[in-house]
């Protein structure tokens, strides 16, 4: 049973090990198996969910976004503000943590406003703001991460890339939210927890540490051993809590696309279909297996960084498994309101469709 809940709680990593596994009968282990990893993407990977978890843990996010939240004066203001945070957030510690962070917020807000029939809408375009929001910086999803690291993109160049979609993406989910009722509300709820001066001020400037490694300020050798010793002193669990399926995935993918790249007709395949079309194929491939290994896998074929870069990062929206955080925000949906998935996932689908469809016909036109 412990090996059930396992793989249906790390479904990518399950199927990331079991494509690497595969293509390695095709393609037996050697030494070029070694050219295939992204050491530096892994490593700025880990360093950021590390300090991120740390951060979690004195409640740094929670006390700041509740705070925030008692400024909202009704339930639209309330959206916006939630959604903005995730947005944000996501710009900052990833999208799939913005999400582990600021959910459970959305869900006390409507809680303590008696708004939980809105519950789904909000999870809904909460998701859609990390996913979208997080594209905007190196380190804002993981896929942005790794091609950043991968093609060597300027940083300059990189925001360049991904600032017209960012600024759409605003537009829409504020659009998104004008259907939701301006009905005044009033969070009476105080919160008693306060933030640890001096571990506040530890943990941030870890975090800034960790995004010169990411900038390419510091080398990551030197953020290994730096930031795991200081925690493994002032919060183990930090260390515990990191994603580790994640950084597996990666790590598998790495391995599969390598394989993949080795054999020449699926090199033959893939490279014509992303020489006719890398917007869409990289769009249609997140569709199918997700984005990060979309990114991981296509890299490999092509040299066109900027069409790759706006597919995988518009192709996070679309099906439920086009991006991991959108499968964090379906399995916490489920678990709060068990009888009401099926409801939650076609209402998921009609809307992250008109963003995808939206979204990949204005990054066509920024492309011409």
């Amino acid at each position: 049973m412990s090996v059930i809940r396992f793989i249906k709680k790390n479904v990518v990593f399950c199927v990331a090990a079991a494509a690497a596994l595969i293509t390695a009968c095709f393609v037996p282990p050697d030494k070029e198996y070694l050219t295939y990893f992204d050491w530096k993407t892994l490593a700025c990977l880990f360093l950021t969910l590390a300090v991120v978890c740390a951060l979690r843990n004195i409640k740094f996010f929670t006390i700041l976004a509740r705070r925030l939240v008692l400024v909202a004066g009704n339930l639209r203001w309330l959206f916006l503000l939630l959604i903005s945070i995730t947005f944000i957030g996501s710009m900052l510690i990833a999208n799939d943590m913005a999400l582990i962070t600021f959910l459970p917020l959305g869900y006390f807000a409507l809680c303590a406003t008696g708004k939980e029939q809105h519950m789904a809408y909000l999870f809904i375009l909460q998701n859609i703001s990390a996913n979208l929001g997080g594209m905007l910086t190196p380190f804002g999803n993981p896929q942005n991460l790794y091609l950043y690291s991968y093609f060597n993109i300027p940083t300059r160049e990189f925001c360049a890339i991904m600032l017209p979609p960012f600024l759409l993406a605003i537009a829409m989910l504020v659009i998104a939210c004008l259907p939701i009722k301006a009905e005044k509300l009033t969070i009476g709820e105080k919160f008693p927890e306060k933030l640890n001066a001096s571990r506040t001020a530890l943990y941030v400037a870890m975090f800034v540490f960790s995004l010169l490694i990411v900038f390419r300020v510091v080398p990551y050798w030197i953020g290994l051993i730096l930031i795991p010793s200081v925690l493994f002193f002032v919060d183990r669990e930090a260390l515990k809590m990191v994603d580790y399926p994640l950084l597996g995935t990666f790590f598998f993918f790495f391995i599969f696309a390598g394989n993949l790249a080795r054999v020449d007709v699926v090199n033959e395949v893939i490279s014509s279909l992303l020489n006719k079309d890398t917007l869409l194929v990289s769009i249609l491939s997140c569709q199918g297996i997700s984005n990060v290994p979309s990114a991981i896998l296509l890299s490999r074929f092509t040299t066109d960084y900027r069409a790759l870069l706006l597919g995988v990062n518009i192709g996070g929206t679309g099906t439920l498994i086009a991006s991991l955080a959108s499968l964090i925000t379906f399995s916490e949906f489920r678990i709060l309101y068990p009888g009401q998935g099926k409801r939650y996932f076609w209402l998921f689908t009609l809307i992250n469709a008109i963003f995808l469809v939206v979204m990949t016909l204005a990054a066509k036109l920024f492309l011409l």
